[in-house]
């Protein structure tokens, strides 16, 4: 509102809000600077940006194309369905054979839905377990708690991973699957870096009458561009995140497969049946107005993945992540599985005597985002063993090997520092972070270090809007 008391729509944020404007340039500032390796962050296009900046934000467009509840949708409905036809495009899928929704808000209610419409209340569902990589929408929970609400509405039991290999174990898998007996299992992860055997998950389900689910959220880009394995080929549904490897806006889509499921003895045809009860599932069941303008740049970031651009960016991720693999094993740190397949490296710091909470505090201040992450065998959650390392956003910046070895340089320092720091004072992570505070040598070299990140860091372009 203006001066006069009338409304300005010529007026930006700079005059409405300096306050928040100063907070988003300063996040802006943050991340040209610093180093971004949280596995499932990204750098959207500005193409992208623009488009979930729009005028879309305005509408309301409950119901699917043709058949809202509000008028003046016919805009609406073209942008919906060219984004369901991009998503169908960006991963070579037939329409005669694959449906896809793209209205939920993002993964959780993406995976919620589908779980509501074909698991029912109190189904069962079977998951990669959290502190092994897989995600809490697979259906998390602790001996005294149901930490997700998949598992609070739906009845779970987690697979594992081998404790020696360090990947799945498909086997043990088979073997409970004939014991709980799911109607769904999820092949999916959150933080396991290596491919999914969607063939092997494929006969288990058979195996035991269930549907296969695969959760790609982290790999949808390197799905589309041929540098994962593709689930379509054996899975009933897939969903997935669009912010991660796919470079687009946080949203979340569904696919689902359409026709004939099988020819039965008679000839006669049993057809799919999954589309309506997974489009009512997301809405009215849980879910209000699809987010429109989250939807468009879905579509643009879609278009930009059948590029040959997005291809070889994709091949550069997981280059990238490799060295980085290669990089940390060189300097005698443990992978959990021995290296990595995809976009993401799983360090397990135990056996280099380094707390992972207090790593990624020194990290952080250093302005080295990673996140910590259970590995295999940790006792707590709140106290982890292991750092969860990606390389997509550092990629969309145009760093290739060699600048990722640098990279891994900076992590290496910053580890190693944090053992110092942790064996100079007291057990708790309070005493830790005290130190770091008020030790005068210990700030000196957080500085220090910082300073040679940011200067490294600011050498890459940032993606987006230039002056945001």
């Amino acid at each position: 509102m203006s001066g006069d008391g009338s409304w300005n729509l010529q007026d930006d944020i700079s005059v409405d809000d300096p306050e928040m404007q100063g907070l988003i340039q300063a996040e802006k500032d943050r991340q040209k600077k610093g180093l971004e390796l949280i596995a499932s962050e990204n750098f959207a296009s500005k193409a992208v940006l623009q488009a979930l900046g729009s005028c879309l934000n305005n509408k309301y467009s409950e119901g699917q194309p043709g058949q809202r509840y509000y008028g003046g949708n016919e805009v609406i409905d073209k942008i919906e369905l060219l984004c369901k036809k991009r998503a169908l495009e960006a991963f070579n899928l037939n329409e005669d054979e694959w449906g896809v929704n793209v209205q939920p808000h993002s993964g959780s209610p993406a995976n919620f839905a589908v779980y509501t419409a074909l698991v029912g209340p109190h189904g069962r569902i079977m998951g990669l377990h959290l502190p092994e990589g897989g995600h809490l929408s697979h259906g998390f929970m602790t001996p005294t708690k149901k930490i997700s609400a998949t598992s609070l509405f739906f009845e779970s039991f987690p697979y594992k991973l081998d404790p020696v290999t360090g990947t799945i174990d498909y086997d043990k898998l088979a073997e409970n699957a004939k014991l709980f007996l799911p109607k769904m299992i999820v092949a999916g992860i959150s933080c396991y870096s290596r491919h999914l055997d969607y063939k092997r998950f494929r006969e288990i389900a058979n195996e035991n009458g269930a549907y296969l689910l695969a959760d790609m959220a982290h790999v949808s880009g390197l799905v589309s561009a041929g540098a994962a394995p593709s689930p379509f080929e054996y899975c009933d549904i897939v969903t997935t995140t669009t912010h991660k490897t796919l470079r687009g806006p946080r949203s979340g889509m569904i696919f689902f497969r359409k026709g004939v499921k099988k020819v039965k003895p008679d000839g006669t045809k049993e057809m799919y049946n999954l589309e309506r009860p997974i489009n009512e599932a997301v809405f009215p069941g849980l879910q209000g107005g699809p987010h429109n303008h989250q939807i468009a740049a879905v579509a643009v970031a879609l278009k930009q993945a059948t590029t040959p651009a997005f291809k070889t960016y994709q091949r550069q991720v997981v280059a990238n992540s490799q060295l980085m693999a290669k990089e940390f094993l060189s300097r005698n740190y443990t992978l959990v599985s021995g290296g990595t397949d995809n976009h993401l490296i799983w360090v397990d710091l135990r056996p280099n005597k380094v707390d992972a909470s207090r790593a990624e505090t020194v990290l952080e201040n250093i302005n080295i985002a990673v996140n910590k992450n259970t590995v295999p065998g940790d006792k707590s959650a709140l106290r982890p063993s292991g750092l969860r390392i990606g390389a997509p956003a550092l990629t969309s910046r145009n760093m290739k090997e060699d600048d990722f070895k640098v990279v891994v340089d900076f992590l290496d320092r910053g580890i190693q520092l944090a053992k110092e720091i942790q064996d100079s004072c007291g057990p708790t992570l309070k005493e830790f972070k005290a130190k770091l505070a008020e030790d005068e040598a210990v700030k000196g070299k957080i500085a220090a270090l910082r300073s040679e990140v940011e200067q490294f860091a600011v050498a890459f372009p940032l993606p987006g809007f230039d002056n945001w």
